[in-house]
């Protein structure tokens, strides 16, 4: 089951608990799912019965107690525990990292994009400053993904330089002349230094990686190929999801979702936890909570890599196919992620 599935599942227990009377409330039009947080436990938790203990006029615990009735017996769960003030914890059967390796090969770098237009027009204006331009623009690309019908303007008409060589496009300058239903102002704090001399990916990433409120750090440390620089980590683990596939086929074999739980639960987790992460970032315009995503989805790979392809006179078999599978989907959420985020994800590095 693929969160997405799982979040739908989620609804239908509440709209069953709604339809039987045992609570009244409005079914929301969606229930965020996501790895379980500290002191959680199984593959998955949700708040959907702490959003609806106030207008049920219920504790959120006597909520939660409701819905893990209807949710123990859904396809797919193997489990359902309370935790916390009321949130509930599922556990999926062993089928769960399956569906969900192959719901991203399937999607392919659309993963974790909304698949219907939401209705929300925005307009994200920046001031005349690199940083800004940057921002606006990444934010940009992350509402899109999540239904949003944006457009972006520069308060005076942007360096020439930002298009050269950061890939930095407006689509007006000057004062909107139509503002959208939501505006928003993009002001980050701006780079003392200049960033263009890092070239278009570590500049990009100098100026994305730090929250909007911390200062970027401008220095030649973004283009040093070493563990330290977490740039590296992200390009590097991608690189090597794609050498895993094409050592694979020296082999003679080839990918196939399949159990991977047995070595690669945090791989997994963060593969999970990509939608709800794209939802977020897109939600407070922070772009920086896709690029600390990715880091971390990065090492994890570089974790299990080694794991992947057979040791020695090892022969392939289902395990090896399901492990590339994993590396590839893998692969496919970090290129997806950087190309959010204007940044090439190159295949040899």
């Amino acid at each position: 089951m693929t969160p997405v599935e799982l979040s739908r599942t989620v609804l239908r227990a509440v709209r069953r608990a709604v339809d039987a009377g045992e609570l009244v409330a409005p079914v929301p039009e969606r229930a965020q799912v996501a790895p379980p947080g500290p002191g959680g436990r199984g593959d998955y938790a949700t708040n959907v019965a702490l959003q609806l203990a106030r207008p049920a006029g219920r504790p959120p615990q006597e909520v939660a107690r409701i819905l893990r009735a209807h949710l123990a017996d859904a396809e797919g769960v193997a489990g359902v525990d309370i935790t916390g003030p009321g949130f509930l914890n599922i556990t999926l059967d062993g089928s769960g990292a399956q569906a969900l390796v192959a719901e991203i090969l399937r999607r392919g770098a659309r993963y974790g994009f909304v698949d219907e237009p939401t209705g929300d027009v925005v307009q994200l204006h920046h001031p005349r400053e690199v940083r800004a331009a940057v921002n606006a623009q990444a934010v940009a690309r992350i509402l899109r993904s999540q239904g949003a019908l944006v457009r972006t303007s520069c308060a005076d008409e942007p360096d020439p330089a930002w298009a050269a060589v950061l890939g930095v496009s407006v689509d007006a300058h000057g004062t909107p002349a139509a503002p959208a239903p939501l505006k928003v102002n993009i002001r980050p704090v701006p780079a003392v230094q200049d960033p263009i001399p890092l070239g278009r990916d570590a500049a990009r990433w100098a100026l994305l990686h730090p929250a909007s409120h911390d200062h970027p750090r401008i220095t030649a440390d973004h283009l040093v190929q070493r563990e330290a620089n977490p740039l590296f980590r992200v390009r590097y683990a991608h690189a090597r999801t794609r050498a895993l596939t094409r050592n694979a086929a020296a082999l003679g074999f080839t990918s196939a979702p399949g159990d991977v739980q047995d070595i690669a639960t945090h791989l997994v987790d963060a593969l999970a936890a990509h939608p709800p992460t794209l939802a977020t970032a897109a939600r407070h315009r922070a772009p920086d909570r896709l690029a600390r995503h990715l880091v971390v989805t990065a090492d994890a790979v570089l974790g299990v890599q080694h794991a992947v392809l057979p040791l020695g006179d090892e022969k392939p078999s289902a395990a090896h196919r399901a492990r590339l599978a994993l590396a590839e989907a893998a692969g496919t959420v970090l290129a997806g992620g950087l190309s959010l985020l204007g940044i090439d994800a190159p295949e040899h590095l």
